[in-house]
């Protein structure tokens, strides 16, 4: 038996679409357990390109792919990501809440209304989900795949969100409560067979010896705790999220890979201080592909951090690391990784839990060499001798062994050490 879970260790982006695809293999089980179709995970295998916002990149693989409680599941983009990919074994939680359409006009209205302190969400629902599952009003699984339940619950909930969205914000609803359950009722009978005590279902696998993959969204400083608050998502990217979003007992992990981009990139707003700007920032992010999976943004972009690092280390117990897009650096002359921040004159190694100290951090840079990188190497070994020193210079100030280093988008272009 084997359990791990693959989580990003900056601002989400990392590549972990790549690394679950790289893991899946060996998994029995692939489960997603938190976010919602707010992120997006690519794999590229043999030149075909696979993005998804819901679904578990372990099915591309052909896996069994489960969707936990800790989710918030937009049924209309399932159904899209589904009908791409094609045939799929898939169980969904009783317990995963439903994105409803007034989500999605509140997410939107919401971010407008704060003008200069929008958060910078994708406006896609998310949010607005995970605060009714908080004020225990929101629309299950469950409802969904009962057309009877759905009926009475649309009816309870559409009247108090029209009044929201129409008398505090202005907005002109174009969606009936006759509309939306007839379109939600087809699409929760099209996913009833599909339904799975997914708590359970992980629980017997790792008890009766399969290996079971747990992957997440965003990243570490997205956390709706432990990020840079505001500027976070509404739920748990962190790895202690698999134990609520899944229902995991707390002995049950054994590896905790941490993604980890060679530089680090944000979307949406918030405090960065190892951010670039001007031309070698659009170099990086043009040869990166630094645009988001799910909007389309292009992607802030700046110097490896090792300080939230090292912070991510701790808030995750990570076992191993998987340095991902490394080649992106190639050809640079220099490459600063940012050791420390200096704050009102004091110097700090890890992340301050104050966000107004973490705006005003001031980076302290180390300067490296730079290095060329064909993509054809298929040992650490063979690896330019400055990429290696690169790789190995953040391995020993993190205290965790990079396994994997991924030296391009493909499958195949990862050298696990």
């Amino acid at each position: 038996m084997t359990s791990t879970v693959v989580v990003g260790a900056q601002f989400g982006d990392e590549g972990k679409g790549k690394i679950t695809d790289f893991e899946a293999e060996k998994a029995d089980l692939v489960v997603r357990y938190q976010g919602g179709n707010n992120a997006g995970h690519t794999v590229v295998v043999d030149g075909k390109t696979f993005k998804f916002h819901l679904l578990p990149s372990g099915a591309v693989q052909g896996k069994r792919c489960l969707i936990g409680a800790g989710v918030v599941l937009d049924p209309r983009v399932l159904k899209e990501e589904i009908e791409k990919i094609g045939e799929i074994e898939l169980g969904i939680d009783p317990r995963v809440q439903i994105i409803m359409p007034w989500h999605n006009s509140l997410d939107g209205a919401s971010e407008a209304r704060k003008g200069d302190k929008k958060i910078g969400t994708t406006g896609r629902g998310i949010g607005p989900a995970y605060a009714d599952r908080a004020s225990r009003c929101g629309i299950r699984f469950s409802d969904l795949i009962d057309e009877e339940k759905l009926k009475k619950r649309i009816s309870e909930e559409f009247p108090i969100k029209k009044d929201i969205l129409e008398k505090v914000y202005g907005i002109t609803v174009d969606f009936s409560e006759e509309s939306v359950f007839k379109e939600y009722s087809v699409l929760g009978q099209e996913f009833k067979s599909m339904l799975s005590d997914v708590s359970l279902e992980a629980s017997k696998a790792l008890n009766d010896g399969k290996n079971v993959l747990f992957e997440g969204a965003q990243g570490t400083f997205l956390d709706n705790d432990f990020g840079t608050y505001p500027f976070v998502t509404s739920s748990h990217p962190i790895a202690g999220g698999v134990f609520t979003g899944v229902g995991l007992g707390i002995r049950k992990l054994d590896k905790i890979i941490g993604l980890v981009k060679a530089y680090t990139t944000r979307v949406g707003e918030g405090p960065f201080p190892s951010e670039l700007d001007g031309e070698l920032a659009n170099q990086i992010r043009e040869a990166g592909g630094e645009y988001g999976t799910t909007t389309g943004r292009p992607r802030r972009v700046g110097w490896l951090d090792l300080c939230i690092l090292r912070t991510a280390v701790r808030l995750n117990g990570l076992t191993d690391i998987a340095f991902t897009k490394l080649d992106v650096l190639s050809g640079l002359d220099k490459i600063l990784i940012c050791t420390d921040y200096e704050i009102d004159g004091e110097k700090f190694n890890e992340f301050p839990h104050a966000l107004e100290n973490f705006a005003k951090a001031k980076p302290v840079y180390k300067e490296m060499s730079g290095f060329k990188i064909s993509g054809k190497e298929k040992s650490f070994e063979e690896l330019d001798e400055k990429a290696r020193e690169y790789v190995e210079f953040v391995e020993k100030e993190l205290g965790v062994k990079l396994s994997f280093v991924s030296i391009g988008p493909g499958r195949k272009e990862t050298i696990q050490r």
